[in-house]
This record gives structure tokens, C-alpha cells and sequence, in this order.
């Protein structure tokens, strides 16, 4: 009886959402083309610094962190925040060298696509490094059960307990958490 309420009730919110989202894109003159288009697509997308926020908030709050565990939450808040800063800054590069090559583009080698891996993991591994710095003061801080909580929470969602690679997992290799 819960899975049919639930159910309906999400059938109800993206039916609710259509129509404004219909009447958006179909104003031809509120979409302009080319790359006026594009810069514009860019200042809406995905922004890691407002979903690491979002999160910090919900695992504040789902953790209900004492004051006295306020400084190592603070911690791991900022390694948060110090990581998002750095996927955005990448991907304003990403983008910067994508428009700049736009009609040039050509695959990489095999090497040079190994290489970018290689660079990629070198990265995930001083992200982890420094997210387990953090945590584990955290987690040491924390009652029973809020460690409970916690192993929910703040675990990466989409991997299985042997790392598979299940689901989307962009957020969990770029160091973050997700719950």
C-alpha cells in the first residue's frame, strides 16, 4: 500500500511539473540559439558547490549534530566545499577547452586516454585520502545511533560493498558522498 502511494505520488508531482516545463521550451524567442544557448546552459547546470551545501544540510540535520561534534563536522564540511570547488573549477576548464576546439574535435589515443585515467585516479585517491582524514574524527564523535545513521547517510550511493559500479556514481568518484 506504501509502494502505491509513493508511486502515485511521484505520478502526480511530474505531471504537475509537465506543464511548466512544457511552456518553457515552447517559447521559440525565450530560447536562443547557438551559443548564446549554450553559455546559458552552462550557468543553469549541475553546480557542485549548491549540491554539496544541499548535502551538508541534510546530513546535519539527518545526523543531528551536537554542538560539541560541530568542529569535526565543520571538517568535514570544509574538505566538502574544498572538492566541489575544485570539480567546478574543472569542468569551467572542461568547458572553456570544449568551446574553444568545438569544430576540431578529435577522440584521444589510447594513451592519452590512459593517462587522463591514470591523472583522474591520482585525484580520486588524495580526495578519498583527505575525506577519510575528516571522517573518521567524525564518526569517532558520533554516538551509536548516529554512526547508524551515518553508515546510511553519508555511504556512496550506487557502489555495492565491493565497489561495483552500479548507478551513478560521478559525485562518489569526484570524492564526494552521497546519501
Amino acid at each position: 500500500m506504501k509502494k502505491l502511494f509513493a508511486t502515485s505520488l511521484a505520478a502526480a508531482a511530474i505531471a504537475a511539473a509537465f506543464p511548466a516545463a512544457f511552456a518553457q521550451t515552447t517559447d521559440p524567442a525565450a530560447a536562443p540559439a547557438g551559443p548564446a544557448m549554450t553559455q546559458r546552459h552552462h550557468e543553469r547546470a549541475f553546480k557542485p558547490g549548491d549540491r554539496v551545501e544541499a548535502r551538508l544540510a541534510y546530513v546535519r540535520t539527518a545526523l543531528k549534530i551536537t554542538p560539541a561534534q560541530q568542529p569535526q563536522f565543520d571538517a568535514y564540511a570544509a574538505v566538502l566545499r574544498k572538492n566541489a570547488a575544485s570539480m567546478e573549477q574543472r569542468m569551467q576548464e572542461r568547458r572553456a577547452t570544449m568551446d574553444k576546439t568545438a569544430g576540431e574535435r578529435v577522440r584521444p589515443n589510447l594513451i592519452e586516454r590512459h593517462e587522463r585515467q591514470r591523472t583522474r585516479m591520482t585525484m580520486m585517491q588524495q580526495h578519498l585520502d583527505e575525506l577519510l582524514a575528516v571522517e573518521k574524527p567524525l564518526y569517532a564523535a558520533l554516538s551509536p545511533e548516529q554512526q547508524r545513521v551515518a553508515d546510511e547517510v553519508l555511504a556512496p550511493r550506487g557502489r555495492g560493498e565491493h565497489g561495483g559500479h552500479g548507478g551513478p556514481g560521478r559525485f562518489h568518484r569526484a570524492g564526494f558522498t552521497r546519501g
